[in-house]
């Protein structure tokens, strides 16, 4: 049995059925594929997983009908304070300070949590008639004269004019397209869960620069902020298998008492932390989006918004090339694609890479030197703007669904 299909997407967590939605809206017909039931990714309970999305993303969701449904589970992010931290010295003074009253735009982002980001997007998906969603697996892909056929493990087979792969780190789209990858491990692990406090946090997220790793807190709805803590593997592995009470010991001194007292919401996750970048996000009649493309360090909470952006390129490419009669699948096309976001996510990714490296560690010149030059940043008001309207997305070539 085969389908016909403009585009298929391999891989339905958020990258993949946003880009499906961002064409289907441009009369495409979209088929997204993913292994697991859609049963399991709409009900999963809460995972620990939360989202800073930049104002730019939130602009993307907004244009693809998906932030009227999440919105009223959002936090919005009014200010980010950056400080060096170690256990049991409590909050020190922070080096930098962002606030979004700097900027006229509104919240520099939002927080939200995933389970409410992908039953949105599952709920758009089956709402839309461009969109078809498809649980299986893809076992093969060929090149066709003006497609692509792509093998599901059922036995059925797609026809598309051009494959994305929206798959993760360990893409399979871009293995069996022949694009290897560079990277390497970090040698960290993140430790992930949600902490209940007695205080408000009025919209403040922090980020402490521990020895091991930072520690990054960020405020959800509520009395709640999310925690996304960085330690050596081996120090991650001992903490991740302590009970909830002696977990809490540990993390106490790290979190210190700003907040007043905490305690543990629901679960805890680890994910271990590493650099995956694609050798190239473009192959015959396929391209690469989000992790698949680019897997970066959470030190800068910048993953799902990289890979978003990718989304509103690759989008506007296909588009444009299809208003001017182009095959939106040829290779001049994709190379557009490939030339907008590579430069950027590279960038993205060394920076991350070194602030992880400088930031990861415990040499009091090293630490002194780094607090020195962001508290001189901090009190320069045109360098600190900058540095909001980067966290904020605001800044670089934006595709037209980040604009507003």
């Amino acid at each position: 049995m085969t389908n016909q299909y403009d585009i298929a997407i391999v891989g339905g967590g958020l990258t993949g059925p946003a880009l499906a939605l961002a064409l289907a809206q441009t009369g495409k017909s979209v088929a997204i594929i993913d292994s697991l039931p859609q049963t399991v990714r709409k009900n999963a309970s809460f995972d620990g997983r939360s989202y800073a999305l930049a104002l730019a993303s939130v602009r993307l969701l907004n244009a693809i009908g998906i932030w009227e449904r999440v919105s009223e589970n959002a936090q919005p992010m009014l200010e980010i304070k950056v400080t060096d931290g170690r256990a049991g010295e409590g909050a020190a003074p922070f080096f930098l300070h962002f606030d979004h009253a700097e900027i006229e735009e509104g919240p520099m982002g939002h927080m939200l949590e995933d389970r409410y980001l992908r039953r949105a997007f599952l709920e758009a998906m089956k709402a839309h008639s461009g969109v078809t969603q498809i649980t299986d697996t893809v076992v093969g892909q060929a090149d066709q004269t003006n497609g692509i056929e792509v093998s599901l493990a059922s036995g059925e087979v797609l026809e598309a004019r051009m494959l994305i792969g929206s798959d993760g780190r360990q893409s399979g789209t871009a293995e069996r397209a022949g694009i290897s990858r560079t990277g390497w491990d970090y040698g960290q692990t993140a430790l992930v869960a949600a902490i209940e406090h007695a205080l408000p946090h009025n919209g403040v997220a922090h980020q402490f620069f521990m020895p091991p790793g930072p520690l990054a807190i960020l405020p959800l709805p509520g009395n709640v902020s999310s925690i996304v803590w960085s330690e050596t593997a081996k120090t991650a592995t001992r903490f991740a298998a302590l009970s909830d009470a002696e977990f809490m010991e540990v993390l106490r001194p790290r979190f210190g008492d700003f907040l007043g007292d905490i305690a543990l919401r629901g679960k805890r996750y680890t994910y271990p932390l590493g650099l995956s970048l694609a050798n190239s996000f473009v192959a015959e009649r396929v391209a690469l989006i989000g992790d698949a493309a680019h897997g970066l360090h959470p030190i800068a909470g910048q993953g799902l918004n990289a890979g978003l952006r990718d989304v509103g390129a690759l989008a506007q490419v296909i588009s444009d090339a299809t208003q001017r009669g182009e095959d939106f699948a040829a290779a001049d096309v994709l190379a557009r694609y490939q030339q907008w976001r590579r430069f950027d996510t590279t960038t993205l990714a060394l920076t991350t890479d070194l602030t992880n490296r400088l930031f990861s560690n415990n040499n009091p010149l090293l630490r002194f030197a780094r607090d020195l030059g962001m508290g001189a940043i901090n009190k320069v008001p045109a360098l600190r703007r900058g540095f909001i309207r980067e966290a904020a997305g605001l800044t670089g070539d934006l595709p037209d669904l980040m604009k507003g």
